[in-house]
Formats: structure tokens, C-alpha cells, sequence
């Protein structure tokens, strides 16, 4: 499966034959059916072996993906993101040139997540630099955010964490669940809300709507962003969904870069939403 945050390319561990990581899927994780799984081991030769002996359990396959690799991997690209944005807020003081510095990291980080997206298997030293770039973008970003509304950085901070542990929750109990059909509306929507805010940017930028249109920072700025969190919160589920078919179809251990990338992407995308949300309900007060 392709799914993404704003890459809208990012491939799935497992698929099945409607080209779906895992959705939908019968199989137990302690019996998955080959044609469902892509890493499965191929089967001994039912020719050659005796029908009627007893089948010792098959050893457990070494370098699969484990939770702990997908936490790891996570860490390391969410302590990366963590240090770019400290060190940019520390470093470049709220100016035009680092608003530029800024505007020019999104830009490589945005590089990189699409170099990435390419690639067949994932490159820790793309994920590790897309999240140093991505990090400084933050880092600038959020100081001139807290300069105009104080505060709102931590705030923002707060308000994704509660999210994506909400989201968590509302997936691991089965109150969310992500099939083909789920995937493909969220996907449309995301799709068409990004050609949307495309063509507000033009519109925007060639002095259509002075207020930002709809990014502004008013009640329909408001409603949108809320919009966007949702969407974000989406991308998030799909995420969950590929670590949980990754670990149960036994996915290459190198695929944890994946889920961390995923993960990355997904939540740097609700908290700049956030980071507007907040904005606006101070602004509003």
C-alpha cells in the first residue's frame, strides 16, 4: 500500500491482492497465509517430507522487525527532530534571514522525504537528515510563534502528545479500524484538502486574500486546521496499522526506519497544525 503524511507515498509492510497493507487480512499472526504475506518462508517440500510426522514449530526467524526497533528507530528520529528545533531557536534569532533559513531546511527536509519515498528500502542517513532539516525548520518556526504568542510552542507540544496518545487508544481498542475502504476516503480527502491549500497558497501569494484565505486566523483559518489535525490523526492510524502488519508478517528489521520515518512525519504535521490552532484561540482572546 502507498500511504503518507504529506509524501502521500509511503509503502506498506504486507499487502494483500486489492494492494492493501494487512487490511482486511484473515490470517493469524501465528499462521499467516503465504499469499498474503510477502516475508513469509517458503514452505518445505510437502513431497519429500512424510504428511504424518510430527511438525516441530519452525525456530523464530532472525532479523524481523520487533516493537523495539520500531520504538528505537523512532526515538532516535524524533530526538533528532528535538535537537535541529533547540539548537535553530538557540542559535538564529527571529529575523528575516532565519525566517529564510527556515523556509530553506523545510525545503531540503521536503527533498529528502521524497528522495526517500523513492527508494525500495529505507535510508537511515535520508530519515536522519529529514528530520535534522525538518528539526531546524521547527526550531525557527516555533520561536517565532512563542515571540507572538507566548507560550503557544509548549502548548502545541501538550496538545499533540494528547492527541496521538488519544489516537493510540482509539486504535488499539478496536474503536478505529483501518480496511481498504477507510484508506481510500481518508486518502481522498487528504488528497483533495492539499490541492485545495495549493491553490489558496497561489491565491494568497498573487494578492488574492490579504488574510491568508483559508489559513487565516479566524474562525474558518480555525476550522480548517481542525481539519488538518483530523487528517493528521489519519496518517497516524495508518502508521499504527503498517508497525502492527510489519511485526505480525515478520517485515525485515530495516523496515523500523520506515515506521519511524512514518511516525515522524505524521506528527510533525498535527503539531504545526497545533501550533495554528493555538495561534488562533489566543488571538481570539
Amino acid at each position: 500500500m502507498r500511504s503518507s503524511n504529506p509524501v502521500f507515498s509511503r509503502r506498506g509492510f504486507s499487502r494483500d491482492n486489492s494492494g492493501y497493507a494487512g487490511f482486511n487480512a484473515q490470517q493469524s499472526p501465528q499462521q499467516p497465509q503465504a499469499g498474503g504475506n510477502p516475508y513469509a518462508q517458503a514452505p518445505a517440500d510437502q513431497y519429500t517430507t512424510n504428511p504424518y510426522a510430527t511438525q516441530t514449530p519452525a525456530p523464530p526467524r532472525s532479523g524481523v522487525m520487533t516493537m523495539d526497533d520500531v520504538i528505537s528507530r523512532t526515538a532516535m528520529t524524533l530526538g533528532t527532530v528535538v535537537v535541529g528545533a533547540v539548537l535553530a531557536w538557540v542559535v538564529l534569532p527571529v529575523s528575516t534571514t532565519s525566517y529564510g533559513l527556515a523556509i530553506g531546511a523545510a525545503l531540503v527536509a521536503f527533498v529528502l522525504a521524497i528522495v526517500q519515498s523513492f527508494k525500495r528500502k529505507p535510508v537511515p542517513a535520508l530519515i536522519i537528515g529529514y528530520a535534522a532539516f525538518e528539526g531546524v525548520f521547527l526550531g525557527v518556526i516555533s520561536e517565532m510563534y512563542n515571540e507572538a504568542w507566548s507560550g503557544a510552542p509548549f502548548q502545541a507540544v501538550l496538545g499533540t502528545m494528547a492527541v496521538s496518545a488519544a489516537t493510540l487508544i482509539a486504535y488499539k481498542q478496536r474503536w478505529i479500524r483501518v480496511t481498504a475502504r477507510y484508506a481510500r476516503v481518508g486518502m481522498t480527502i487528504a488528497i483533495a484538502f492539499m490541492l485545495v491549500m495549493m491553490v489558496n497558497l497561489l491565491v494568497v501569494v498573487f494578492g488574492g486574500a490579504d488574510d491568508g484565505g483559508l489559513r487565516s486566523f479566524g474562525p474558518l483559518g480555525f476550522a480548517v486546521g481542525v481539519l488538518a489535525i483530523l487528517l493528521g490523526c489519519f496518517f497516524l492510524t495508518l502508521d499504527f496499522k503498517q508497525i502492527e502488519d510489519g511485526i505480525t508478517y515478520g517485515a525485515p528489521r530495516e523496515e523500523s526506519w520506515l515506521a519511524a520515518f512514518g511516525l515522524t512525519m505524521s506528527l510533525v504535521w498535527i503539531y504545526l497544525e497545533m501550533l495554528r490552532l493555538v495561534a488562533i484561540l489566543q488571538g481570539n482572546d
